[in-house]
């Protein structure tokens, strides 16, 4: 009996199929892999030109608040009124629109006259003297897009903000705000510890306890000479060296430890003391906390005292920088660059040019003189003065008493009622500059 033959071909189409749905796939696969890595460069292209606009954003808010900080705006309770808050308004915006059109954003520099940068303030809010905020918004619309434009879309928006603030804790209690008095906290610090006296009259600058101004601040204010409190036999006559207004004391070097790094070159040839001054005593000094003072014996703190306020000052040579008297008094406080500012030896700017940073602004703090002398112990800080260090003072002209010509910029108290974690300070300002937005 014979077996069907079988039919070897049978199948043959079928076989000659095989592998083509693995063709198709691959091939699709490629499409796919492809227009992903093409929307990939735009994506990144966008979050790119994001991250720039939001860099562009926080450094012009952090620049405007600086503005309002150095104003001397929170000082002032008049200064609505006296159009100081106003000025200081204009005046950081338009250095809040300087810095962020110094930024790219998606190739190019933002562009303020097209709207691409805008500026508000919380002016409207009662706690704007004591506690100013810089709202910085950057846009652009034109981002161009690459394989995005197959679903017709050529351009993209990118759009940033950002929001910094300038506090100022003496003006909470002055405007009865129902909000609680946040120490601040500011480096750099310089070892000289002002009496709470007024310069401008017999009053006390803070009150004690909660730190808000007591009459008018000394705005302004030159003061020469602002010598040592204590200079000489200090030891034999420390009980008689009763607070006076705008004469110092030394702080200890326990409170003021002598900086180790970033030291001017002429900080060599000065001592511990010196150095403290001339240099950046990097440990905060929080507001309600207590510092020693120095009563040792120094035949020559004031001499001291001008020699490193000249090294500070790079006004060895009398090229420091200078308050801009033209800009006086309304306007906020602005600075000039002098012939021996760093920035101007490296040709970096023109000597006159206005600056926001100065090697001349300080901060000294501001003890609790109200008590019994001499004290039992270390002192209690409940505020601060910032100085502008003028170049034409006793310091340079090596005149005696060696004073120092110090400008008057803003003040900032807390008292002893302060509470919370401290807001730590900007060093050469007691108004703490930060960024609040975005988070």
């Amino acid at each position: 009996m014979r077996r069907p033959q079988t039919n070897r071909r049978s199948g043959t189409g079928r076989n000659d199929e095989q592998g083509i749905v693995i063709l198709l796939v691959a091939g699709f696969l490629l499409f796919v892999v492809g227009a992903m890595a093409a929307l990939a460069i735009d994506v990144v292209t966008f979050y790119t030109a994001r991250s720039e606009a939001q860099l562009a954003a926080d450094g012009a808010a952090l620049a405007g608040a600086r503005v309002l900080a150095n104003s001397g705006m929170t000082s002032d309770p008049n200064a609505v009124s006296d159009g100081l808050a106003s000025n200081a308004e204009i005046l950081a915006t338009t250095i809040a629109k300087q810095v962020a059109t110094h930024n790219d954003v998606g190739g190019r520099t933002l562009n303020a006259a097209a709207g691409e940068v805008t500026v508000s303030f919380n002016d409207t809010d009662p706690a704007f003297l004591t506690n100013p905020r810089v709202r910085v918004q950057t846009k652009r619309t034109d981002i161009p897009t690459f394989f995005a434009r197959i679903w017709g879309n050529s351009q993209v928006t990118v759009v940033a903000s950002a929001t910094a603030e300038a506090y100022n804790p003496s003006g909470v209690n002055a405007l009865d705000l129902d909000v609680p008095v946040v120490p601040v906290a500011p480096s750099c610090a310089k070892p000289w510890v002002l009496p709470n006296l007024n310069p401008n009259t017999a009053t006390q600058i803070f009150d004690p306890t909660s730190g808000a101004v007591i009459g008018t601040a000394p705005l302004g204010l030159s003061s020469l000479p602002m010598q040592a409190r204590c200079e000489g036999n200090c030891l034999t006559n420390w009980s008689t060296l009763t607070p006076i207004k705008w004469q110092y004391y030394s702080g200890a070097v326990t409170s003021f430890p002598t900086p180790t790094r970033a030291l001017p070159s002429c900080a060599g040839a000065l001592n511990v003391y010196q150095q403290s001054i001339a240099g950046c005593v990097q440990t905060p000094i929080v507001c309600g906390s207590t510092v020693n003072l120095d009563n040792s014996n120094y035949l020559n703190r004031n001499l001291q005292t001008a020699d490193a306020v000249d090294c500070l000052t790079h006004s060895i040579a009398g090229g420091g920088d200078s308050v801009d008297t033209a800009s006086l008094p309304s306007p906020p406080f602005q600075f000039l660059a002098g012939a021996d500012n760093p920035l101007v030896q490296a040709g970096a700017i023109a000597a006159g040019t206005d600056v926001l940073v100065s090697d001349s602004l300080i901060t000294v703090p501001v003890f609790d003189s109200s008590g019994s002398w001499p004290p039992a112990g270390p002192v209690t800080v409940i505020g601060f003065v910032q100085l502008f260090l003028n170049p034409d003072g006793d310091a340079v002209t090596g005149t005696a008493p060696y004073g120092v010509n110090a400008t008057v910029v803003n003040v900032a108290g807390c008292g002893t009622g302060a509470a919370g974690q401290p807001i730590l300070g900007n060093g050469a300002s007691p108004v703490a500059v930060r960024l609040i937005t975005p988070p």
